[in-house]
């Protein structure tokens, strides 16, 4: 009882020393419970739109087989309309209704604005049924009757403005609609985000599916009293167990949320952030700790003196420890709550909408963030609760502070830069290695073991960096300077650690920073040398071209050529008589002149001769395949042919390497129409002085069709810049919390280093330092502990991403580029950043009362 007296005394007693601390807890418990609720809060969205909307026993048409991926034709697989009056006429079925539905749509206002969502959930469109009163009800207008009427959801008509009687269209590889709306209906459970329209079944079969009598699935009801499962048995026995897929409503909600695996994705990579967030924490409360325990030296003495023994010490330091994660973790895990409820406005704001009536806080929720914070927080603890029980009772005579152990400083230099040594080997072995999966294997070793031994080393490397520092940073200020390097040298262990939880943040920054430059970079120079086409069209979803784009495309003057791509699947035999499931890219001949291919044998061009193709120059040595060999294509739905090789395209140095290439002819000639997918990309070369009226008649024949992009070189390239930015500036924000609690660490080191020299403080402005002195003094000591982590971090980061690019060059990402600009803005900003967290450590300081501060023990 007497340890827990005394550790609650310490504790409420220091508690504006402990708050900084607690708040670091509360960032990081809040973010992975944000997390966690959050993402629980998404997955009990979709499974109650899942449950909601599969009805007891769903038929659709067979599923391909493993490794015969059903081609992206831009329009679903269909059952005949036979199969739904065969599943009437089955045993326990109440009601059976054939369903149209089709995500390869595209909805524009009359304005030719994209009514679908940004968030990347799909615009689906299909036909109004019974089945869709479990989901939606009618809140406006009515159903569509005919061709020229259309239903959409209420969520897309708020977002968009649109009314009854206002047109839409709707595109489609079969076909445009435009009908006028009729009615508005509105979901009963969330709607993640879909935009959603309606048409009547005749409407749908005709324009969705280019065909009237066919559904894409059958919708059926039970009767009352028979299982999902007998039913499934009793629909299976009048269509055939293999004819076509039959799935019970747990069973297709089971499909469905397995295809929302990208939650699991983001919550990991979520939790990742947040788990640098703890690391970062760790060294702001074990700094803390550290600092707490010097100035109690003197006190500690004394009870040791008066009897308390090591173990009660130590008891009582971590038992400080445990109080304060338990109270930053409450705290935390509220916070956490809030958080995720910022997060879903937030997705509302961007078009994902999630209901505050779902939010889902599982019990295992505040329990992981509770015993996560409250563990991190006394495993940070520890160290310095061992170094506070080895204070011995003589230490009460001292005034304060631990004397240092040279011996421990020379074990801990000497284990760092082993642990550093091994770290650059690893480093070294990762940029050599001529497989990516190896040398990922030994980039992590040494991402590893580089941080751990530059953590080690930091006051090793405080002593010397900080010097050099101070040479321009500190010097030009005096003999303010002079004391601002002196304290930051005083305690190069403290200066160390609170520089290493800045270095951490800042490495990643600057890691990812030259991956991203690098791969900018690098495909700009690919496309400089391998790209001869003067434009790109392409989906922004990845959906395949409709017909009537292709057409508008090709009917564009002053265009050379127009060249469509497409993959295709087979089954490819080599002449070794290894065969396996690959994908051939389907080309016009022209595209010989779009991109470049360099080849070891044979030239690019003679693939797209009759009976012929290309192949992949890592492909052909692992088979012994040569130019003139013939190789076994077998394409999925269609015919077996021969090939003869005609070239080996060379695979080292290109972005698409492996690729390989058919003529459009021989996919035609192979693959039945049905089966033959459409072109997901068109490359265009203009005409010789033709290259910008080419271009605006490009833009212009293309603003029927805004799912498409129309790019020339430069568009692209900024493209390309952009989406890489977004994803850094993405991960930038995510990693702005272990920045933030790092520079809580500097400011908690600077508060506790003001209050451990309130003596001294007191002496140095009674022989004359000035209050504004004395605040630049502190400010100036700031500065160079953040300039030192951020030198640290940006020159750990820059190695570690010049690495990684070594290992990209692998995959044809062969430039390295480095962005000082990036780099220099990042250091120069530590040093704002410093001066932040000096401003409340400085502003006390110099509020402080002289004679009191010398009189102080």
């Amino acid at each position: 009882m007497t340890v827990m007296k005394t550790a609650r005394r310490n504790f409420f007693a220091h508690k504006g020393r402990m708050a900084l601390s607690a708040v670091a807890v509360l960032l990081s418990v809040a973010f992975v419970c944000g997390t966690l609720v959050f993402t629980d809060t998404m997955n009990t969205t979709f499974d109650k739109l899942f449950a909601v909307t599969s009805s007891d026993v769903t038929v659709s048409p067979k599923e391909p087989a493993d490794g015969e991926a059903d081609p992206n034709r831009g329009r679903p697989q269909v059952l005949p309309g036979s199969a739904v009056e065969k599943v009437r006429g089955a045993q326990g079925v109440r009601s059976a209704e054939g369903g149209v539905m089709s995500t390869a749509v595209t909805v524009v206002n009359s304005k030719n604005e994209n009514m679908g969502s940004t968030t990347g959930a799909p615009t689906i469109a299909g036909n109004w049924t019974d089945g869709e009163l479990r989901s939606m009800k009618i809140t406006s207008g009515r159903a569509p009757r005919g061709p020229t009427e259309m239903m959409v959801d209420a969520d897309t008509a708020a977002k968009h403005h649109l009314k009854l009687g206002d047109e839409l269209r709707t595109i489609a590889v079969t076909g445009d609609v435009r009908a006028r709306i009729s009615g508005i209906a509105s979901f009963t459970v969330t709607n993640p985000g879909a935009a959603v329209v309606y048409f009547d079944t005749a409407t749908a079969q005709e324009k969705l599916l280019g065909a009237t009598g066919t559904f894409t699935h059958v919708n059926v009801t039970a009767q009352d009293g028979v299982s999902d499962e007998q039913l499934k048995k009793n629909v299976a026995s009048v269509l055939g167990a293999d004819t076509y897929t039959l799935q019970t409503a747990k069973e297709a909600t089971a499909a469905n949320k397995k295809d929302m695996g990208f939650l699991d994705v983001m919550k990991y990579v979520m939790l990742g952030f947040a788990g640098i967030a703890f690391l970062v924490g760790i060294f702001l409360i074990f700094n803390t700790f550290s600092m707490l325990v010097a100035q109690r030296t003197r006190e500690i003495g004394l009870m040791r003196a008066i009897g308390s023994d090591r173990g009660q010490i130590n008891r009582s330091v971590l038992l400080e420890a445990l109080l304060l994660g338990v109270v930053g973790s409450a705290a935390g895990v509220a916070a956490g709550v809030g958080l995720a409820v910022g997060l879903m406005k937030l997705m509302g704001q961007m078009g994902m909408h999630l209901s505050t009536g779902d939010l889902t806080v599982r019990w295992t929720t505040p329990v992981t963030g509770l015993v996560l914070g409250t563990v991190v927080t006394v495993v940070a603890a520890y160290v310095p609760a061992r170094r506070a029980g080895k204070v011995s009772p003589m230490a009460a005579l001292r005034d304060a502070g631990t004397p240092g152990d040279r011996k421990a400083g020379a074990v801990r230099a000497v284990f760092g830069l082993l642990l550093t040594g091994v770290g650059a080997a690893a480093l070294f072995l990762a940029a050599s290695a001529d497989k990516a999966s190896a040398g990922s294997l030994w980039l992590a070793v040494g991402v590893l073991f580089s941080l751990i031994g530059f953590i080690v080393i930091g006051p090793l490397l405080a002593g010397v960096v900080v010097r050099l520092l101070a040479a321009p940073v500190l010097r030009p200020f005096g003999s303010v300077g002079r004391l601002a390097e002196r304290n930051a040298l005083r305690n190069p262990r403290r200066t160390g650690a609170t520089a290493a939880a800045l270095m951490i943040g800042l490495a990643l920054v600057a890691c990812l920073s030259v991956v991203g430059s690098s791969m900018v970079a690098s495909a700009t120079d690919e496309l400089d040398r391998t790209v001869g086409a003067d434009y790109i069209v392409a989906s922004q979803g990845g959906q395949p071209l409709m017909p009537q784009a292709e057409q508008a495309m090709r009917a564009v003057p002053g265009l050379d050529h127009v060249t469509a791509y497409r993959e295709v699947e087979a089954k490819i035999t080599a002449p070794d008589g290894t065969s396996a499931q690959d994908r051939l890219s389907a080309t016009d001949p022209s595209y010989a002149q779009d991109v470049r291919r360099k080849t070891s044998a044979g030239r690019h061009q003679d693939a797209y001769a009759p009976g012929s193709m290309a192949v992949g120059s890592e492909y052909a040595a692992k088979h012994h395949v040569k130019v003139g060999d013939e190789l076994g294509v077998a394409f999925n739905g269609g015919k077996t042919v021969r090939l003869k090789v005609a070239a080996i395209t060379l695979d080292e140095g290109n972005l698409d390497k492996g690729v390989k290439y058919v003529s459009t002819a021989t996919a035609e000639a192979n693959v039945p129409a049905d089966r033959l997918p459409r072109p997901f990309m068109l490359l265009a070369k203009a005409q010789k002085g033709q290259a910008d009226s080419a271009y605006k008649a490009l833009k212009a024949a293309m603003a029927e069709y805004p799912q498409y992009r129309v790019l020339d070189q430069t568009d692209y390239k900024k493209d390309l810049k952009d989406q890489v930015g977004q994803l850094l500036n993405m991960v930038y924000g995510l990693l702005a919390l272990a920045i933030i609690v790092a520079v809580l660490g500097v400011v908690n080191t600077l508060a506790l280093s003001v209050v451990e020299r309130t003596r001294e403080i007191g002496l140095m402005r009674a022989i004359g330092l000035s209050r504004r002195q004395l605040r630049r003094m502190i400010r100036l000591e700031s500065v160079v502990i953040a300039l030192f982590g951020a030198l640290l971090g940006l020159g750990l980061g820059m190695g570690w991403g010049a690495t990684a690019q070594q290992l990209l060059a692998l995959q044809g990402l062969k430039v390295l580029e480095i962005p000082w600009a990036t780099i220099i803005a990042v250091f120069a900003g530590s040093a704002l950043v410093g001066l932040f967290a000096a401003l409340v450590p400085a502003f006390r300081a110099g509020r402080m009362n002289v004679l009191n501060a010398i009189a102080s023990e």
